[in-house]
């Protein structure tokens, strides 16, 4: 089954063509970031007018590169939340639009749902049950994968996601946009230890989590620093505050792990391309006695074919939608 498949919840837009939810036949995609690094974030008119402007020759792209003819597309499945609204329901109208004109099935996919599943196309050997630590930039959740459709939220952030922290963490060390990869750039040139960051506890939810306090703590020290000449190690910062991180997740990951019962953890999403997240996780994995799939850093930002590989699932599990199908900002990864 080949499904074209399209993601546009925030400053990339991409298509995809996915063949039974395991192999990219083409993954085609068109960056804002030098856009919005102009701004020092995502601005999200600019976005969703950058997205009507390349989603039709992205489509045409992706299927060329996948030796593919509308003859061959056997259904169409597009990310219709959460994300920034306006640049969510450009994917979304393009790819309703292109469903009816075609005759064939509109599958509508959870944005972080096709985060987890773009571990499906790195590793066919990966199946349910597991858990997956979902982190990015709008979203940082603690998932039970019970099976590719049956999805419960065991913990997540009250306030900020991880990878907003990042950003905002980066902006004022002087880092462009986005921060992710900067951060861990300079991170790796000092061994910490220097700043000592809160690390945040839910009363009562031992699983949830909270950056607002890490990323006004990081802020006030740069803040600080320029006010009063004093000299801030930019290298430590970020290596305290990606440690900060990492202590704020890995653990809880590990502790809902042992709570569900389960011995296969998945990482997804943006943030989790962070060599020392990574890092730590794998030898929290090691130390615990389960196998921790990292997904490739091709596959950690947001794509088209990951939006594909989960298609493929929701289809399988009878979840079509009709023509009136809305886009949401926000919306439960279980829905």
């Amino acid at each position: 089954m080949k499904i074209l498949a399209f993601e546009s919840t925030c400053d990339e837009t991409a298509v995809a063509v996915v063949e039974d939810g395991r192999k990219i036949l083409s993954d085609a995609i068109a960056s804002q970031v030098d856009m919005h690094a102009l701004y020092g974030g995502v601005v999200p008119e600019i976005a969703s007018r950058k997205h009507v402007e390349a989603i039709a020759a992205l489509t045409e792209q992706a299927l060329r590169e996948a030796g593919c003819t509308r003859q061959d597309i056997d259904a169409v499945a597009v990310s219709y939340a959460p994300g920034l609204i306006g640049a969510v329901l450009v994917g979304l109208s393009f790819a309703k639009s292109v469903a009816y004109a075609w005759d064939v099935p509109l599958i509508p996919v959870h944005h972080v749902r096709g985060h987890i599943a773009a571990n499906y196309l790195a590793f066919p050997d990966l199946e349910p049950p597991f858990l997956a630590l979902a982190i990015s930039g709008g979203n940082t959740l603690i998932v039970d994968v019970r099976d590719y459709t049956d999805l419960k939220i065991l913990g997540a952030t009250r306030d900020d996601a991880a990878g907003e922290c990042f950003d905002k963490a980066a902006r004022v060390l002087g880092l462009p946009y986005p921060g992710g990869k900067p951060m861990d750039q300079l991170a790796h040139q000092s061994q910490g230890g220097v700043y000592h960051l809160p690390h945040a506890h839910v009363d009562g939810a031992e699983l949830d989590m909270s950056f607002s306090g890490l990323k006004t703590a990081v802020v006030n020290l740069a803040h600080h620093a320029g006010q009063t000449g004093e000299t801030l190690d930019r290298a430590a910062l970020a290596r305290d505050f990606i440690q900060a991180v990492s202590d704020t997740l890995v653990p809880r990951a590990m502790k809902a792990a042992q709570m569900a019962g389960r011995k296969i953890i998945c990482a997804a999403g943006g943030v989790a391309a962070n060599s020392f997240i990574r890092a730590d996780l794998q030898a929290a994995c090691d130390k615990a006695g389960c196998r921790l799939y990292l997904p490739p850093l091709s596959l950690c930002g947001d794509n088209g074919s990951m939006i594909g590989a989960q298609g493929y699932y929701e289809f399988q599990a009878g979840h079509t939608a009709a023509m009136d199908l809305n886009a949401y900002a926000t919306r439960e990864i279980g829905k």
